[in-house]
């Protein structure tokens, strides 16, 4: 899977998961699930350093640090919609690109994710950007897999 330029300045991902809805959606929302997949390979985004209040003019925030040489990026959006588990729409504060996941529940607890981004900057749009977010998706993708998968009674014993 990739991004698709589906019009100038917009792009669309999609991507299955062998999970509920209920759960691929509350890891877009809960700070607890975000610090573990969100940013490109090569960043990681402590649990201090994400805001989450899922509604309607709620922040979304986060801050993500370079493994090799410890410099942030930070991301500042705004929640214009929350329907739970349905849908979340945020704007980035300092771009103005809108960000729309829709979350499709497929039956026998696989879910479809749809994000469609409008407003793409430039920088956004390079390869190179698309790459590392595709990376972060495969990073959710390994997450939602571990929490999804039964385990065993033994597991975990020693």
């Amino acid at each position: 899977m990739s991004g698709n330029v589906t019009q100038p300045g917009q792009l669309s991902f999609f991507r299955v998961f062998d999970a509920p809805r209920d759960l691929v959606f509350r890891c877009m929302i809960e700070p607890e699930h975000l610090t573990h997949f969100w940013g490109p390979n090569g960043v990681s985004t402590p649990l201090d350093g994400i805001v989450v209040d899922p509604r309607p003019g709620g922040a979304f925030e986060t801050t993500m640090v370079n493994n090799r040489d410890g410099s942030e990026y930070r991301m500042r959006a705004v929640f214009h919609e929350v329907s739970e588990p349905e849908r979340l729409v945020w704007a980035d504060v300092d771009s103005g690109m809108v960000t729309t996941t829709t979350f499709s529940d497929l039956g026998n607890g696989r879910t479809e994710i749809h994000i469609h981004q409008t407003n793409v900057p430039e920088a956004v749009l390079a390869p190179k950007a698309q790459t590392g977010f595709l990376t972060s998706l495969d990073r959710l993708t390994a997450y939602i897999t571990r929490l999804a998968r039964p385990q065993s009674p033994h597991e975990g014993m020693t």
